[in-house]
């Protein structure tokens, strides 16, 4: 068998060889080797030591029996096992499924079952969703061991016949006196990643990603529009479970030899604006959900100087409001691109750039995509400030869903893939969101987009976070209800928030009423469940005082 890396062999007729993980630490090789690729709670790893570690849990997994092309699914916190496992399962042409630390147990079987992975590997803080995902009778799988990166092994009796339950330490054992293996020789177009869908309504589905893009992103966005590099130290509030999250802790600084910061607890402003300060984080990635707080934080919780060394913000799952963009800018001095990514794509194509941000959209398109919007009868919209549904072509597509075939046939169409966007193009190139398309209403024949209402509702000085979904009247037409966060301490009324936002809207956008919440359904990258949203409100909203025209 010939031992050369994959990038070294003379190439053959037929499929492009190319395995993502071989791509991502080929750093351990050459002059960054030495240079710090991941920082983690509990220390640090050089590149020559990921690449070292990556192989010692590849070939654990090889003698658990994980063969190319079947599935690990991880429900973990982010951390180095994390980190390590999903790289170690690409390694070997198996496929890494991370998924969602906030699913219940049987939301979990759900995932374990349709994915049909052979191996679970879970965090302890995960102990209960992963032991009742594998209870008899929950769902029917095909996993044969289940692994807990803490001292503790799941107990045999709570785990179905013919599984074996092994703790972290005793899965590294297995690869004692055992060679460290060779990347698999998997082709550009193979397997690599499944990422399940963030699940804005309410039925996530496995998007099947490749070796090839995860290249593809981390050259497109990462580094032509980032200019991310070997000096770069990167962190992300959203998670490695996320195609947003996974593109900004490893597939962008891994493949210029940067350095990535893994903070397992869940992102708080003071938590993360330490990290910066600690690491010097010149990358920082977020959500408008993590945005909003960070602005609202008191300078005891996080000092105006806090984000110095912070060259680019990054923004993405929601549309960033302009006022927390001029806020961030204003109190940090740090611009945040915002752009718009998706799981079927991996990562941001269209964004603003450094230097040249829109406030309130989402940029122009990320070198590599090409973007359309389209009237409801396909025809391609020319000119400006018509609206329409967003299609996006680009080589990191996925593959398709898992087993969906219907949706997979409304989804992807040839080269281009139908987003659900309602998108308009503005006179200077950039593209503004509207909503989903079943978010967008037509109030008294007009469109109305729900982001439009929410940027003003966002202005008021005690709004924290809003969401706009439409209500049917009495009459069924539908009419524009907002869901509102206030500021801690503030008092909202419902009349007089109304009235603010008729201020500075076209009457018929108004809100007809406000219900104050303490906090918005999201999911983990920050997007709103408008969904559940509109499972807590009927017509009889419509008819309070306040909300009468």
């Amino acid at each position: 068998m010939d031992q050369r890396p994959l990038r070294d062999r003379a190439p053959l007729p037929g499929p492009e060889l190319f395995n993502a993980a071989e791509y991502l630490l080929a750093g351990a090789g050459g002059q960054h080797a030495d240079r710090v690729a991941v920082c983690h709670p509990r220390g640090e790893l050089t590149y020559r030591q990921l690449a070292e570690e990556v192989r010692r849990v590849a070939a654990a997994l090889l003698d658990l029996g994980v063969r190319p092309e079947e599935r690990v699914l991880c429900c973990m916190v982010d951390d180095v096992e994390l980190f390590t496992a999903i790289l170690a399962t690409m390694y070997i042409g198996a496929v890494a499924v991370p998924s969602s630390t906030m699913l219940t147990g049987p939301e979990l079987a759900k995932l374990v079952a349709d994915s049909r992975a052979r191996v679970v590997i879970g965090s302890p803080e995960y102990r209960a969703a992963v032991l009742t995902s594998m209870r008899p009778g929950e769902t029917r799988t095909e996993v044969r061991s289940v692994v807990f990166t803490g001292p503790d092994a799941p107990p045999a009796h709570e785990l179905p016949a013919g599984v074996t339950g092994l703790n972290w330490d005793e899965l590294l054992n297995r690869a004692t006196g055992r060679p460290a293996p060779e990347p698999y020789p998997s082709w550009a177009d193979s397997s690599a990643l499944w990422l399940y869908t963030s699940g804005t309504t309410g039925t996530p589905k496995a998007a099947m990603h490749r070796h090839t893009d995860i290249r593809y992103v981390a050259r497109h966005y990462g580094q032509q529009v980032l200019g991310i590099g070997p000096g770069d130290v990167c962190l992300s509030a959203a998670k490695l479970f996320f195609a947003y999250g996974i593109g900004n802790s490893m597939f962008f600084p891994l493949s210029v030899c940067a350095t990535t910061v893994l903070e397992p607890a869940r992102p708080s402003p003071a938590l993360f604006a330490g990290r910066v300060a600690e690491h010097g984080v010149t990358l920082f990635f977020g959500v408008p959900s993590f945005w909003g707080p960070l602005l609202a934080a008191s300078p005891t919780e996080v000092a105006d100087d806090a984000l110095a060394t912070v060259r680019h913000g990054v923004s993405a799952g929601e549309t960033l409001p302009p006022r927390i963009f001029h806020g961030i800018r204003d109190r940090y001095g740090m611009e945040i691109l915002d752009g718009i990514g998706s799981t079927e794509v991996l990562h941001i194509y269209i964004s603003n750039r450094p230097g040249h941000v829109v406030p309130g959209s989402s940029g122009i398109p990320v070198p590599g995509y090409r973007i359309e919007l389209r009237r409801a009868d396909g025809t391609v919209i020319e000119q400006v400030g018509e609206p329409g549904m967003l299609y996006v072509a680009g080589e990191s597509l996925c593959a398709g869903y898992w087993c969906r075939t219907a949706v997979n046939r409304a989804v992807f169409q040839g080269e281009w893939m139908r987003t659900g966007d309602q998108y308009v193009r503005n006179a200077d190139g950039s593209y503004t969101c509207l909503g989903r398309a079943d978010d967008v209403l037509k109030v008294g024949g007009i469109w109305v987009s729900p982001a439009e209402v929410e940027a003003r509702l966002l202005e008021h000085p005690d709004v924290l976070e809003a969401a706009v979904i439409g209500v049917p009247d009495a009459d069924g037409l539908d009419k524009p209800v907002a869901f509102v966060v206030p500021r801690p301490g503030a008092q909202l009324r419902s009349d007089e928030v109304i009235t603010f936002c008729r201020a500075g809207l076209a009457a018929f956008k108004r809100p007809r009423a406000v219900l104050e919440v303490a906090e918005l359904p999201k999911t983990g990258t920050g997007k709103i469940q408008r969904f559940r949203l509109r499972a807590l409100v009927d017509a009889t909203v419509l008819s309070t005082p306040a909300s009468t025209p």
